[in-house]
C-alpha cells in the first residue's frame, strides 16, 4: 500500500513537473512565430526593415505633423474667411425658387445685369458709331478701352484664384462669354464702380443723378452677393479694383488723334502710309 501511494505520488508528481515547463515553451513559440510573420509583412510595407526605413521613418513627424501653435495672423485670417463666408451663405436670400427672397429674385438679376459686360460694351460700340462729334468719340474710345482692361484683369485674376462662390453654382451662358467663371474678384462690382468714376468724371450730371449713380454701383455689388454669385470679400475687392481701374484710365488717357486712328484703324477706312 505504501508502494502503491508512493508509485501515485511520484506519477502525480512527474505529471505536474512535467507539464510545468511545457506552457513557457508554447507561449515564446507562438510569439517567436508572431514575431516571425510580422517581419516580413513589415519589411514588405515599407516599415523600418525595408531599405531606407530609418530615413523615411525620420520625415514621418514632419509630414503628418499638426500645426499644434499656429501664429496671431493665421488665426485672424482664418477667422475672417470663416466669417465671410458665413455671412455670405446667409445674404444668399435670392439663391433658389424656394429661398426667402425668391420674390425678388427676377429684380435683383435684372439689377446684377446692368453691371454685366455684355450689354456696356455693345451699348458702347453703338453709341461710337452713331457719335458725330470728335469730343464724344474720344470720351468713348477710352471707355471702350476702359471696359476691355477691367474684362481681361478681373478675368486672368479669377483664373489665377479659382475661388468658388459661396453656393457653389456653376455659372451661366452670359458668365461663360464675359469670362466671369470665378467667385474673386466680382467683375459686375468691379465693372459698376469702374464705369460709374468715368462717367461722373466726364459727364455733368446733376447732384441726384451723381448720388443714383453711386447707389447703383453699390447695388450691383450687392446683388450678386444676393444671388448666392459672390462673397462679400469678393465683392469689396471688386470696388477697390474698379477704383484702380479708373485710376489706370485717366493716367493713359487717349487723345482725341490718337482715338481717331484706332477707330479708323476699327472700321477699315484708314488710308495707307506713304
Amino acid at each position: 500500500m505504501q508502494r502503491e501511494a508512493a508509485a501515485q505520488g511520484a506519477r502525480s508528481g512527474g505529471e505536474r513537473g512535467g507539464g510545468g515547463p511545457r506552457r513557457p515553451v508554447f507561449k515564446q513559440q507562438s510569439q517567436q512565430e508572431d514575431a516571425g510573420g510580422r517581419g516580413p509583412r513589415e519589411s514588405s510595407e515599407g516599415g523600418p526593415a525595408a531599405e531606407g526605413g530609418p530615413k523615411d521613418a525620420s520625415r514621418w513627424p514632419e509630414q503628418d505633423c499638426m500645426q499644434l501653435n499656429p501664429t496671431f495672423r493665421g488665426i485672424a485670417i482664418n477667422s475672417l474667411l470663416a466669417i465671410d463666408i458665413s455671412l455670405s451663405k446667409r445674404l444668399g436670400m435670392c439663391v433658389g425658387a424656394h429661398s426667402p427672397g425668391a420674390p425678388l429674385r427676377s429684380m435683383v438679376t435684372l439689377l446684377a445685369f446692368t453691371g454685366h459686360a455684355f450689354p456696356w460694351i455693345c451699348g458702347t460700340l453703338i453709341c461710337l458709331w452713331r457719335s458725330n462729334t470728335l469730343a464724344g468719340q474720344e470720351v468713348l474710345v477710352n471707355l471702350l478701352l476702359a471696359l476691355f482692361l477691367d474684362l481681361m484683369t478681373v478675368a486672368g485674376m479669377q483664373k489665377l484664384v479659382k475661388r468658388k462662390g459661396p453656393w457653389d453654382y456653376p455659372p451661366g451662358l452670359l458668365d461663360y462669354i464675359a469670362m466671369d467663371m470665378y467667385s474673386f474678384p466680382a467683375a459686375h462690382a468691379s465693372r459698376a464702380v469702374m464705369v460709374c468714376k468715368f462717367l461722373l468724371n466726364h459727364l455733368v450730371l446733376a447732384v441726384p443723378l451723381r448720388i443714383l449713380l453711386y447707389l447703383w454701383a453699390f447695388l450691383v455689388g450687392v446683388s450678386r452677393v444676393l444671388l448666392g454669385k459672390h462673397h462679400l470679400s469678393d465683392v469689396g475687392c471688386g470696388f477697390a479694383l474698379g477704383f484702380l481701374h479708373f485710376s489706370l484710365v485717366e493716367s493713359v488717357w487717349l487723345d482725341s488723334a490718337t482715338c481717331q486712328t484706332l477707330i479708323s484703324f476699327g472700321t477699315f477706312r484708314w488710308t495707307p502710309l506713304v
